[in-house]
């Protein structure tokens, strides 16, 4: 069996390093808001080009808190609208809602899967305060459109970076191209810690101030509280088995790239639609998402010659009962995206001989 993703197989090859950290991290007897987080938040602001790096309990709750802390400031208020892509995972709009705020879904291009610009300045309105960019799959947006288009009606930009570890965009890297930015470090991702994790990256001074503030329950001095906060911390000891991961994360994307380009010059049945790619330095490949209009057939098909595959996201958010009061909502790109796409194996493990099995048995589809 191809895995989709061998974790034990990734992991393995830090194991000695990770189990270095693990010692030394124990050995200090300091498990939160330590060095080591220290260590990894300056790390990883250096990686994506930005001032501030903030560690957080996970990806969604980065989103979330970037949109509090907007609200603390007097930004953002309860009502006001966020433009978000229709086709994303569901954290995303979470993360505006749980806010109190209004989502607006924009539908994506076909092609990339991301938000399509063309089709964002129709959906903004006098209580639009921001525009929510993914970067799906690990390609970043059109941010010279979308930050155009957001300094035209005074909006906000937040990255959902939670894909893109390492991706850029015009010489720069995702995570530090907009106001502000959520990373996600679940296991599965390109810089992926050994339990939850997330980040939030930004230049602007008084939002990190208000965000650390708001991840450690409102504080900045401990039994004084300035915000209603939460508790959202990056741990220690993932902090450390990030910082490890992060040195490798240039080499882990340069194998994905490789598997990608094997895929993309070598798959050509006609029933199979390949994503398309912007700039190869634009996309680090988290997830290789092919469409297919008998989709499930293929997966079954696939699942029979011994080769495991995903489906990222099988349900559109605004058919999900979480989200009934869009039930009535016409997105036919998402829907037809949600109907067709399947995602394939891809990792900095997977050989060239699996991906060019992958290849064979696509072809022969």
């Amino acid at each position: 069996m191809i895995k989709f993703l061998d974790l034990e197989k990734i992991n393995k090859e830090y194991k000695e390093e990770l189990t270095c950290a693990f010692n030394r991290v124990v050995d200090s007897g300091w498990f939160l808001l330590g060095q080591e987080l220290a260590n990894f938040e300056q790390a990883y602001a250096k990686f994506c080009g930005t001032k501030y790096c903030l560690g957080v309990a996970n990806g969604l709750d980065a989103l979330i808190l970037i949109v509090r802390a907007y609200k603390e400031m007097g930004i953002f208020k309860e009502g006001d609208e966020i433009l978000v892509p229709s086709n994303t995972y569901i954290a995303s709009i979470l993360a505006i809602s749980t806010n109190g705020l209004t989502p607006v879904l924009v539908e994506p291009s076909l092609g990339t899967f991301n938000m399509d610009p063309d089709l964002i300045e129709s959906h903004i309105t006098e209580k639009t305060r921001a525009i929510l960019v993914v970067h799906l799959y690990g390609q970043t947006a059109d941010m010279n459109r979308i930050n155009q288009l957001a300094k035209k009606y005074n909006l906000k930009v937040i990255e959902d970076a939670a894909q893109a570890h390492g991706a850029e965009y015009n010489g720069k890297v995702a995570g530090n191209l907009g106001d502000a930015a959520g990373h996600s470090f679940y296991p599965g991702k390109n810089l992926g810690a050994l339990a939850d994790g997330g980040g939030i990256t930004t230049n602007d001074e008084e939002l990190y101030v208000v965000l650390k503030a708001l991840r450690n329950y409102g504080s900045h001095i401990k039994y004084q509280n300035l915000y209603q906060g939460i508790n959202s911390r990056l741990d220690e000891l993932n902090a450390a088995f990030l910082s490890i991961k992060l040195e490798h994360l240039p080499a882990v994307i340069k194998k994905r790239r490789a598997i990608a380009d094997i895929y993309l010059s070598e798959i050509n049945n006609p029933k199979i639609v390949l994503p398309v790619v912007t700039n190869k330095n634009h996309h680090v490949w988290h997830l290789f998402v092919v469409r297919c209009d008998d989709r499930e057939k293929l997966q079954q098909y696939l699942e029979s010659k011994g080769i495991q595959t995903l489906i990222h996201y099988p349900i559109p958010p605004h058919k999900q009962e979480a989200y009934k009061n869009w039930v009535n909502l016409s997105l036919p790109i998402s829907e037809k995206i949600h109907k067709e796409v399947l995602s394939i194996p891809i990792s900095e493990v997977l050989t060239e001989e699996e991906a060019f099995e992958i290849v064979k048995y696509l072809n022969q589809y």
